[in-house]
């Protein structure tokens, strides 16, 4: 089954509210691919108005900013350790905003949404 991204049925009330229109293709969503660690690979996209958007399916490797010295290095990422979207995620070593990975530079905070830019840009995080 598609997902559909239009309007819901109910207002935010809860109240029935009547369709003006059925659904169209352009209201139709794509599945979730996650980002998970493994040898670089991108897939591009059309999207609305012909542009195109880069999903990465895998990553090895992040670009690190050091806060101190204000320096980006591209460093190996050896591993999720906290993903708060979901706890099963570190088992399984999916990268979404937001977590917390290993890098050969130390720990990171991923500031970028690799499933939508088609890069992994991340903070170093004082331990």
């Amino acid at each position: 089954m598609a997902l559909w991204q239009g309007k819901s049925k109910r207002k935010p009330s809860g109240g029935r509210l009547v369709q003006s229109r059925k659904k169209r293709r352009f209201e139709v969503g794509r599945e979730p691919l996650f980002t998970n660690l493994g040898p670089e690979s991108l897939r591009k996209y059309r999207t609305m108005g012909g542009n195109s958007k880069n999903r990465m399916l895998s990553a090895a490797y992040a670009n690190v900013v050091d806060p101190a010295t204000n320096k980006v290095t591209r460093v190996r990422i050896v591993k999720v350790v906290h993903n708060p979207a979901d706890p099963n995620y570190v088992q399984r070593n999916i990268i979404t905003r937001g977590a917390t990975i290993q890098t050969d530079a130390g720990t990171a905070r991923i500031t970028s949404r690799p499933g939508q830019d088609g890069t992994v840009n991340a903070v170093l995080v004082a331990e």
